[in-house]
């Protein structure tokens, strides 16, 4: 019998063995980050008593990385001959800042400080195995299967918002945080094991010639349709980290949501990202890769408006963020799987981990600077008319794209045409 016969509800693409390995990885790293980022922020409020500043400065702790180093990380990597080897050595790295929380907390040693290196080093070692993970995509998969390799990448990324806010809420409850982090830890191990038993084709090492590290940024600005995607990602990333920087807080202190209740809102989010990966393909079939990139942008934006006018009863408040995590995860998912399978046809093979430190800087750099934005703002106008401010600008990112081709744009770019570099 074949694995066909034998397993006839798996995805094809999930018994491509290379590429199974690769979305396994994938899978199991998002969990665990998704662990990570509740139990990291409660470590701080529960254990240390971190204010609303002490939350800017944590959140952007871990995003800052990708502002400094995407841009050289990408230049670096474009020259290397195994972009996979480098994301082994990235998951090693994270897996050692990540332990060493439970550890020093085990040591009675655990401070804020170690908090705000431990996200610094995890962001930017995720920098470099971000600009990377592109080119192992591309190589082991056709364009005609973007779209579906994004789903199921994006599908266990709203299988982790499901299960990891969930399960790291569950541990934050039993065991502390800083024990939850042992299995975002451990997820980094599973990951490097997981990409060791891989051996894509990967293209040649880019020369090094002059202006090689600014290739990529040239590259973006000169093609209209990616030029307004990142400014779009830009804004909405401004102001999306505004909110989250002061989610947790918000919904702890002002709404009164512990740890387990706080878990169940943000994992309830994860059941609409599964429906919108689920659904992604049919979409971009009936409606283009362009249009499902707009109204994505829309999507993941505008539900998050509930959160600030969330109040009353608790079972009204937590009802109020499950409607606002559920629509705004199924935009999110519309968005990612549409817009990162027309990025993997239109970003040339050569360029590419250029591109992306150049995307990266830009989509994970301004997180910080929202970050810090709503740590200040959060301490001179409160939490929720800050929470008004960051939901309010992120839903006019979709601006930047009504005069660009983007909304037009019904096909994926051929390979050959984006080629070259």
């Amino acid at each position: 019998m074949t694995l066909a016969g034998r397993l006839p509800a798996v995805p094809e693409l999930l018994r491509d063995r290379p590429f199974r390995r690769y979305w396994t990885a994938q899978s199991v790293s998002v969990l665990g980050d998704e662990v990570h980022r509740i139990a990291l922020p409660l470590a701080a409020v529960l254990l240390l008593g971190a204010g609303a500043g002490d939350m800017g400065l944590l959140t952007a702790a871990a995003l800052l990385p990708a502002l400094l180093f995407s841009i050289p990380a990408g230049a670096w990597a474009d020259r290397r001959h195994s972009r996979r080897r480098v994301m082994i050595a990235a998951d090693l790295g994270r897996l050692a800042a990540v332990a060493s929380i439970p550890v020093a907390y085990a040591l009675d040693a655990l401070t804020l400080t170690h908090l705000y290196a431990a996200a610094f080093a995890v962001g930017t070692l995720g920098a470099l195995f971000n600009v990377c993970a592109g080119t192992v995509y591309v190589a082991l998969l056709p364009v005609e299967r973007y779209v579906q390799g994004s789903s199921l990448l994006n599908g266990s990324r709203a299988f982790a918002f499901t299960a990891g806010p969930g399960v790291g809420g569950g541990l934050v409850q039993l065991v502390t945080a800083p024990f939850a982090l042992l299995l975002d830890a451990l997820s980094y191990l599973v990951s490097a094991l997981l990409l060791g038993r891989i051996s894509p084709a990967e293209p040649p090492p880019a020369a090094r010639g002059k202006r090689h590290a600014t290739a990529g940024i040239r590259w973006v600005l000169r093609t209209p349709a990616v030029r307004a995607c990142v400014a779009a990602t830009a804004t909405l990333n401004f102001f999306n980290f505004i909110f989250q920087a002061l989610f947790v807080l918000y919904a702890t202190e002002e709404l009164g949501l512990g740890p387990g209740l706080l878990g169940l809102a943000l994992g309830a989010g994860g059941v609409g990202g599964l429906l919108g990966a689920a659904l992604a393909g049919r979409v971009v079939a009936r409606f283009g890769v362009g249009p499902s990139m707009t109204a994505g942008f829309a999507g993941f934006s505008v539900p998050l408006t509930l959160v600030p006018l969330a109040g009353g009863p608790t079972p009204a408040v937590v009802g109020m963020l499950l409607a606002a995590e559920f629509a705004s995860s199924f935009g999110v998912m519309i968005l990612d799987i549409s817009a990162n399978s027309y990025f993997a046809a239109a970003i040339p093979d050569a360029l590419r981990s250029r591109v992306m430190g150049a995307f990266q800087t830009v989509n994970f750099g301004v997180r910080p600077l929202g970050a810090l934005a709503g740590g200040a703002l959060g301490s001179a106008l409160g939490l929720r008319p800050t929470l008004w401010v960051a939901t309010a600008g992120a839903a006019l990112s979709v601006l930047w794209l009504l005069p660009s081709p983007v909304p037009r744009t019904r096909r994926l770019p051929d390979r050959a045409a984006a080629g070259g570099g």
